[in-house]
């Protein structure tokens, strides 16, 4: 793991830096603030939210969606959801998010010993994330949903 960075589930005591989040217009279109992940969770007890952390600074936030029922995106109900993935604007362009997506497997291993596939949608227009995603592992095995906001790519990663 890169020295300094942790991640783990939501506390209540990390609500007061996520509401501090920067998060830029033009990627908020296609992400969750983490705000809402935490309104979500408190709504859905599958819904399990994750927070990034460098050092003493909380610079990302994602969510876990473990109901082999809702997920929508596969037929494998082994399959664990990562929804709205995001790094603080201030925390960007620094390779953090390579490192935690590189990181999430193993974790995931660990905490959800039943899930053999992490499963994620990407907007088909948001490249930068897509090559992200790609350099991290994930595979598009040209499956598509039709999304709220237009096309979603899904990406797999086999946890074996």
């Amino acid at each position: 793991m890169v020295t300094g960075l942790t991640i783990r589930p939501f506390m209540e005591n990390d609500y007061e830096a996520l509401s501090n989040y920067c998060l830029p217009i033009e990627q908020a279109i296609y992400t969750s603030l983490p705000l809402k992940v935490i309104e979500d969770f408190r709504k859905d007890k599958y819904n399990l939210p994750m927070v990034i952390y460098l050092d003493e600074d909380l610079i990302g936030c994602f969510a876990l969606y473990t109901d082999k029922a809702g997920n929508e995106y596969t037929s494998n109900e082994n399959a664990i959801l990562l929804k709205s993935f995001s790094l603080d604007l201030r925390h960007q362009k620094k390779g953090l998010a390579f490192k935690t997506l590189k990181v999430l497997p193993d974790m995931i291993k660990l905490s959800h010993p039943d899930k053999d596939e992490i499963i994620l949608t990407v907007h088909h227009s948001n490249v930068p994330a897509i090559n992200l995603y790609k350099k991290a592992g994930f595979i598009d095995k040209g499956y598509r949903f039709n999304g709220e906001e237009g096309e979603e790519f899904i990406f797999h990663f086999a946890l074996d």
